[in-house]
């Protein structure tokens, strides 16, 4: 079930295109929090907030929106980008 797509830094494999908001959010919540061997990585949390949120994920939308915050405006913009390539390859 795990695509062979892998967020930019080398971290944990990404869930395939048919993974569920829930899933997409608690892969978000490993990155913000750099934790069950996935790196701190606040552009790979956003992008999986991000794909978590559209697929309905409430929780998502409130971290997304919280992790913004902390992050540089391209580093955001980075996230979305990468959100939009795993739509594209999904």
């Amino acid at each position: 079930m795990l695509a062979q797509m892998q967020v930019a830094n080398e971290g944990l494999p990404l869930p395939g295109a048919e993974a569920t908001g829930d899933e997409l959010f608690r892969l978000g919540l490993l990155y913000s929090t750099g934790q069950g061997g996935a790196p701190l990585d606040y552009v790979s949390a956003h992008m999986l907030f991000n794909l978590a949120a559209m697929r309905g994920s409430m929780e998502a939308k409130i971290y997304r929106k919280e992790l913004s915050e902390e992050m540089a405006s391209d580093e955001v913009a980075e996230a979305q980008r990468q959100a939009r390539e795993w739509l594209a390859h999904g």
